[in-house]
């Protein structure tokens, strides 16, 4: 048995186990950011069982967020998430001083770990995640792997060398899986619901969510191993790709009355 997978199987504690979400920001009619739904949002998901809450995401339309408006919804966060339940930062820019810059700001707004997106086109990613590292300033680090979003991503031969407390894989490629996890002894989450129902039983840590905005309880039925429950989720995980996050928000809104506002 490798030694990452040896360290899985002797019971280490990752940040958290099971399905998270990947937090909607909500946005008033006018397109201001609504910090109290938003909290009131992750409130609801939290009475349902998701066991992580990333805020200011790419889901969470980060890249249109000033970095008041980021610390605005964190802190609204801070109040409703319990001190059990880990509130994760997304933190990721295109540089190391923009991505040191939000990751102080989150780490003072009471956020417990960091998720922060590797930066386009990097030629230096142990750089940039040692000076995240430092702004962090003892919280943990996740790397961010999703190339969809920020080319060319994270391989696995620089992802095990980074000072980094884990990993959300993005990418939507189970080989990947296969790589990684034999290899690195970090939490590992997954962040695409097509893979539940193969990662959870495979030995990733957790899942980040989009989709758990929407299917909080059958994403964390599926990430057992439930193939049921893996295909309950195709017809929303199809839909919510489609015009991604806007498709997500008309959903979320025709079940809860939220609002569907974007900025995207």
């Amino acid at each position: 048995m490798s030694e990452a997978n040896q360290r899985r199987a002797g019971g280490r504690d990752p940040l958290f186990r099971g399905v998270g979400v990947a937090l909607l920001t909500l946005f008033g009619s006018q397109g201001q950011v609504d910090a109290a739904a938003t909290a009131e949002h992750a409130e609801r998901l939290l009475a349902e069982g998701v066991r992580a809450i990333l805020g200011v995401g790419t889901t969470g339309e980060a890249i249109t967020l000033s970095e008041q408006e980021r610390v605005d919804v964190l802190t609204a966060l801070r109040n409703v998430v319990p001190a059990e339940v880990p509130l994760i930062a997304g933190t990721g820019a295109a540089s190391a001083y923009q991505a040191e810059r939000l990751t102080a700001a989150a780490r003072d707004a009471g956020a417990d770990a960091v998720l922060a997106l590797s930066p386009p086109r990097s030629m230096d990613l142990q750089g940039y995640y040692e000076r995240v590292a430092k702004a962090a300033d003892g919280i943990p680090v996740l790397a961010y792997h999703f190339p969809a979003a920020s080319s060319p991503g994270i391989d696995v031969d620089t992802l095990v060398g980074l000072p980094v407390h884990g990993v959300k894989d993005s990418s939507g490629e189970p080989a990947r899986l296969l790589a990684i996890l034999p290899r690195f002894d970090g939490d590992v989450f997954v962040g695409s619901a097509a893979l539940l129902s193969y990662a959870g039983p495979l030995g990733c840590d957790g899942a980040l969510l989009a989709l758990a905005n929407l299917e909080p309880r059958t994403c964390a039925a599926a990430f057992t191993g439930d193939a049921g429950a893996q295909l309950a989720l195709a017809d929303s995980h199809f839909a919510a790709t489609r015009d991604f996050p806007r498709t997500l928000k008309r959903l979320l809104a025709d079940r809860h009355g939220t609002s569907p506002a974007s900025r995207l």
